[in-house]
């Protein structure tokens, strides 16, 4: 039985926002040589990449100023040092929101501040059973809160499981089943962890993130591994994701995210072939078969 934390259910502490910080700062310096930011290399370095008095000065800012940041003290810190720092660290769009987030959580919109609703509004459950393709809709934890027949025919049966497992992340790392529908699990399972760590850095104090993370770092040595990159991500739009079915094959779709609006951030998330493509072709069969009645 899982131990995350259902809908409803009491937890008392979030994630630490300032180690998220300490944490992302490090791992970000990590990756970063002198060589690579025009800087002399010299002396022996004790730890991987970038000093801290060298990111300092790509950053234009004092060393003490810097070293406070990085102990998780960004509260003071003015929007444009924040945006030199994210420059130096060379972080892209979403890495340098991450930053922002956890240094001056403040900022955080009432939307991100709302509690993630129970259950889907029955428009939006009529729109998923009208779409063509599979589809589902989560929220910003990152729990399945509804999908359609095409959806079960491709990823597997969510009804069948405990509404606590109903997590595109515990399914990434924590159910065989679910990873064996993708023909690069590790890809996919890597990609939901960014997700993951992006939307637990807009709701630090949301208990329910640092339940599942401490489920999947105990359950999970690929997740352990993962989580301590650091990676964050938005979601992937466009990208086209192989997948594999027991009764066609693999076959590929093209992976659309797109939020809906009102309330608390909820994503939908589709799959779709591309046209005249062999995986149109396989997906059409498995909804047809999908859509057969019971005998």
């Amino acid at each position: 039985m899982s131990s995350h934390v259902a809908p409803g259910d009491q937890v008392t502490s979030g994630l630490d926002r300032r180690t998220e910080l300490k944490e992302f700062l490090r791992s970000r310096r990590a990756r970063l040589q002198p060589e690579d930011v025009g800087l002399p290399s010299y002396g022996r370095r004790r730890v991987p990449g970038l000093r801290r008095e060298e990111l300092a000065q790509l950053a234009g800012v004092s060393y003490a100023y810097y070293a406070r940041l990085e102990q998780g003290y960004g509260e003071t810190m003015s929007a444009e040092v924040l945006d030199a720092i994210a420059r130096a660290l060379r972080l892209n769009e979403e890495e340098r929101e991450h930053l922002v987030r956890l240094a001056q959580p403040e900022r955080q919109s009432a939307t991100q501040a709302a509690p993630p609703p129970r259950r889907l509004r029955p428009s939006v459950q009529h729109l998923l059973d009208a779409l063509g393709v599979p589809a589902f809709v989560v929220d910003r934890r990152l729990n399945i809160l509804g999908w359609n027949r095409l959806a079960t025919a491709v990823f597997g049966d969510w009804g069948l499981l405990p509404p606590e497992e109903r997590n595109t992340a515990w399914l990434a790392f924590l159910s065989p089943e679910a990873r064996e529908r993708f023909a690069d699990p590790h890809s996919m399972a890597l990609r939901i962890a960014g997700v993951l760590r992006m939307n637990a850095g807009k709701s630090p104090e949301d208990p329910h993130f640092s339940s599942l993370i401490q489920e999947l770092s105990q359950k999970s040595e690929e997740f352990r591994q993962t989580w301590a990159r650091h990676e964050v991500s938005c979601g992937t739009v466009g990208e086209t994701v192989r997948m594999r079915h027991p009764l066609v094959g693999e076959f590929d779709l093209v992976h659309e995210p797109m939020t809906l609006p009102g309330g608390a951030p909820m994503r939908l998330v589709t799959y779709h072939p591309e046209p005249g493509s062999r995986s149109e072709e396989a997906l059409r069969m498995l909804a047809s078969w999908e859509m057969e009645p019971l005998r």
